[in-house]
């Protein structure tokens, strides 16, 4: 036994939390096989044990042997002749097993270094152990760590006694990470499998927003507030849907907090992304009113066998509705469940195409013009005589591209219809 050895238990035991039986009889296997590949012969010996004294730092090797007749003994590694076995136990007798200290001269500090990586691998093992167990009923947790170091894309993160692994697909788009950097993630897995136990962090996926609404509203926590639904585009925008029971709660408020505190702790946390907090709803088309404000929706139909929210909106409130890059409209029908498909409101667009086209035709008769010059003179907003006669010549002539003449003579008759008082005004 040296001081290294010693060392290396005291680490195991204190550091890394390993009881220290299990960091002694990692020892005494380490040095088991040590004996082996430096005995020839020492793999046939069935019965073999190390006794490892860390007060003195002594370790031996002992062989438990069959005992033989002296007539019988034919297995040298597994047998003692009787003879020999009573000057060790007087007592001894053929069919028992004898114990034997079969240590080499020296042996400690001859196999010292093939039993310490030995030592090592069954201690690693033994810590992604007790990895698995300490952290296999924490998944969905949120823990605490410090950016380590680098693997490819992935970050390593130190836990304090362990290390988890956030994998580049489980990271926020945008945000970088220093060694050294305190930062919180979400339990995603602890995985046993492969290169053994591994905890698997994520910062984007959508229960990591869940945990911190659980932790930072009393109100979810106590189940007074329940989220019903989270949809998440990790480092832009998430939409939380949230209900209460108790009437006399406002969920969302619940959850926005004084002055929007809350939400502003949460906020700060994701690195500053947009959180919408939306009350959720049974019904599909007050749902959907509320998962698209601040849009302003004209119009809402349901399919609901095909799970279809057909939603119009105002030129105005397109952009607002469909969000960038459709990003509104694709969390809103995550959030749901259901297809939200959103277009704008032509209504008004076609009563002001059918107003123009009714103006058109009675000026194309008043003025004797064809439908087509017509079409084009309320475009550039002639809708009739008496608005005409206002025009100067060259502007008609420009907004329906003829010569000065033909614009002059539909100003004169437009002029002729007014001063007759027999001009026909378009309906409004």
């Amino acid at each position: 036994m040296t001081n290294d050895i010693v060392a290396l238990i005291e680490y195991y035991e204190k550091e890394k939390g390993i009881d220290r039986d299990k960091v002694v009889a990692a020892l005494e296997f380490a040095f088991i096989s040590a004996y082996r590949k430096m005995v020839p012969g020492a793999d046939a010996i069935e019965n073999i044990r190390a006794d490892v004294n860390t007060r003195k730092g002594e370790t031996r090797i002992f062989a438990s042997l069959t005992v033989v007749a002296d007539d019988d003994y034919a297995d040298k590694f597994n047998e003692v002749p009787l003879s020999t076995a009573l000057k060790k136990n007087p007592s001894a007798a053929i069919g028992e097993q004898v114990e034997f200290n079969i240590t080499p001269k020296d042996f400690g500090r001859i196999a010292v270094q093939t039993a310490k990586q030995t030592m090592m691998q069954r201690l690693r093992q033994a810590e992604k152990e007790m990895i698995y167990e300490e952290f296999k009923d924490r998944a969905g947790d949120i823990v605490s760590g410090t950016v380590r170091r680098f693997e490819r894309n992935d970050v390593m993160i130190d836990l304090g006694k362990f290390e988890g692994i956030m994998p580049n697909r489980e990271r926020v788009q945008g945000e970088d990470y220093n060694i050294g950097d305190r930062i919180r993630c979400y339990v995603l897995a602890v995985e046993n499998e492969g290169r053994g136990p591994e905890i698997i962090l994520s910062r984007s996926h959508p229960n990591f927003v869940r945990r911190l609404f659980e932790a930072e509203v009393n109100e979810i926590s106590d189940r007074t507030v329940e989220i019903r639904g989270i949809a998440r585009e990790a480092g832009f925008r998430t939409k939380v849907a949230v209900w209460s029971s108790d009437p006399k709660v406002d969920p969302v408020g619940a959850c926005v907090g004084m002055r929007g505190a809350r939400v502003k702790n949460i906020v700060r946390e994701l690195n500053n992304e947009k959180v919408d907090i939306i009350r959720w709803s049974e019904d599909p088309k007050e749902f959907v009113r509320e998962a698209l404000k601040p849009a302003e929706l004209r119009s809402i139909s349901v399919d609901e066998e095909n799970k279809i929210v057909h939603v119009t909106v105002d030129e105005i409130d397109l952009s607002k509705a469909i969000g960038r890059k459709g990003q509104n409209a694709r969390l809103s029908s995550r959030l749901m469940g259901w297809d939200v498909q959103v277009r704008r409101d032509e209504s008004k667009e076609e009563q002001f195409k059918e107003k123009i086209g009714g103006a058109a035709h009675t000026l194309a008769e008043q003025l004797e013009i064809t439908e087509e010059l017509a079409n084009k003179l309320t475009l550039a907003g002639g809708f009739n005589p008496e608005m005409i006669v206002d025009m100067p010549s060259e502007y008609i002539a420009s907004a329906l591209e003829i010569t000065p003449e033909a614009a002059d003579a539909i100003l004169s008759r437009a002029q002729s219809l007014v001063s007759g008082g027999v001009a026909v005004t378009s309906n409004d």
